[in-house]
C-alpha cells in the first residue's frame, strides 16, 4: 500500500522464505509501484522479518534498483501497513465465515473497499506517530 492506495492482495499458502518473498514483490509490488508512480521516485517499507532482510533480498532490491528504508532492528512496529490490517479487520469484524474461503472473500472484498484517501491518511499520519513514538521513548502511544 501507499498513499495512493493498496494495490493487490496476496494470498500465501505456504511459509514466507526469501525466495517466496522475492517471488511476491515482484508479481505484486512492482505491477502496483508502475500503476500507482510510474516513472516517479518511491521508498519502500518493510520491517527486518528474515526473509525481506536476507542478503539475496538486499540483492534484489539493488538489482531493481529500488530503495528501501533503512530500520532499526527492535524498532517500534510501525509500518503503516498495521494500520490498514486494522481497518480490513473492522471491516470484517461481523461477518461469520464457515470457510477459509468465505474469509479470504471477506478480507478481499474489505482490502478492495479501502480508498485512495484512506490511504494517503494513514501515510500523512506517521510523522505524527512517529514523535508520539519518540515522546513515549519507545513506550505504547495511542497512535
Amino acid at each position: 500500500m501507499s498513499a495512493r492506495g493498496v494495490g493487490k492482495l496476496c494470498v500465501l499458502k505456504k511459509t514466507v522464505n526469501a525466495a517466496v518473498y522475492q517471488d511476491v514483490l515482484e508479481t505484486f509490488l512492482i505491477p502496483t509501484v508502475e500503476e500507482q508512480f510510474g516513472e516517479e521516485d518511491f521508498i519502500f517499507q518493510q520491517d527486518l522479518a528474515p526473509a525481506h532482510a536476507a542478503k539475496s533480498t538486499k540483492d534484489w532490491f539493488t538489482k531493481k534498483q529500488l530503495e528501501v528504508l533503512a530500520w532499526p532492528a527492535n524498532s517500534p512496529d510501525l509500518n503503516v501497513i498495521e494500520n490498514l490490517w486494522a481497518i480490513v479487520k473492522w471491516k470484517i469484524r461481523d461477518r461469520k465465515p464457515t470457510t477459509l474461503d468465505q474469509l479470504k472473500q471477506n478480507i478481499a472484498t474489505a482490502w478492495e473497499a479501502v480508498s485512495a484517501e484512506t490511504c494517503n491518511k494513514l501515510v500523512k499520519s506517521m510523522p505524527r506517530r512517529l514523535q508520539a513514538v519518540i515522546q513515549a521513548k519507545g513506550a505504547a502511544t495511542k497512535y
